[in-house]
């Protein structure tokens, strides 16, 4: 029973329903009672979250774990990773027990394990500068970039098939993509999202056009003598941003909603199963039984 639930965390992690996680994961352990798998997903759900007091429930979560299986590799590993990410200035001794873990991991993990991989890059990025802060969060920034072309490029094929009616939220069902997909052309349904239509179809060319459009409003303004310094032209980016928004938006509620689906999904296993355990078991009839007589 509680790796059902463990594979259930699992499941709603990769579509990063963290709070789905938790939920999943408190509830195994409210059914199954303390287990130190259900504890690292309960962790870990925490953990994502990436703020102060979902950190401190994630320590509590690896250390009841690590008082049931102190030699759980996944939960040394998970715990390590926080610790590794605490301020040592707020949080003195959840950044001491850095060496502890690693020693710890060191004993257990032999050398080219995952666990052994996991450590070292978490030590990695645990040992990054300033600059190298800069350069992971505008690596971010550039794989959002990305992924907002690649889901304007889908939208703006389904535009110009006239295939919208075809994709719908229902017919998604929990593929994240066809989800974002639908999500977006929902979002921008209506007279009043004309224009932003407009601009994803077109998103490359309308990028092009507003950065020189702004270069030479702002120059022209500055040139005749309006202005000293002019910034109004980046206000023709406006548009594009509102755009950029709802592709955002669109990505984030299809991850709600493919999150939700399979929460209904586990639910109905859950209601099967328990119907197929309450269900009497069929008894073969005999042939006396069949003929209604013994001879």
């Amino acid at each position: 029973m509680a790796q059902q639930y463990a594979q259930q965390c699992s499941e709603l992690y990769a579509a990063g329903g963290f709070a789905a996680v938790r939920r999943t994961a408190q509830a195994g352990l409210d059914q199954v009672g303390p287990t130190a798998v259900l504890f690292r997903w309960l962790g870990q759900a925490h953990a994502a979250e990436d703020e102060d007091d979902h950190d401190a429930e994630a320590e509590r979560a690896y250390r009841n774990g690590l008082e049931l299986a102190p030699d759980d590799l996944g939960l040394l590993v998970c715990y390590l990773e926080l610790c590794l990410r605490a301020d040592a200035f707020d949080y003195p001794a959840r950044a001491g027990r850095v060496a502890t873990l690693r020693a710890r991991i060191d004993e257990l993990a032999p050398a080219g394990s995952p666990e052994r991989e996991r450590v070292d890059d978490a030590f990695g990025w645990a040992g990054r500068g300033y600059w190298d802060d800069l350069v992971a969060a505008a690596g971010r920034v550039e794989l959002q970039q990305a992924e907002s072309a690649e889901l304007s490029e889908r939208v703006a094929g389904a535009l110009r098939a006239g295939t919208t009616d075809a994709v719908s939220p229902a017919a998604a069902g929990e593929d994240v993509r066809e989800a974002e997909l639908a999500a977006a052309l929902e979002l921008l349904q209506g007279w009043a999202n004309a224009p932003l239509r407009f601009l994803v179809t077109h998103r490359t060319a309308a990028y092009v056009i507003t950065c020189v459009a702004a270069l030479g409003v702002n120059r022209l303004l500055v040139t005749t003598g309006v202005v000293t310094f002019s910034a109004w032209g980046w206000l023709l980016w406006i548009p594009l941003f509102a755009a950029e928004g709802k592709l955002r938006a669109a990505r984030k509620l299809a991850r709600e909603r493919v999150v939700a689906r399979i929460e209904q999904r586990h639910v109905l296993e859950k209601a099967v199963a328990a119907t197929a355990e309450d269900a009497p078991e069929a008894k073969p009839r005999t042939a006396g039984a069949r003929d209604g007589s013994n001879g």
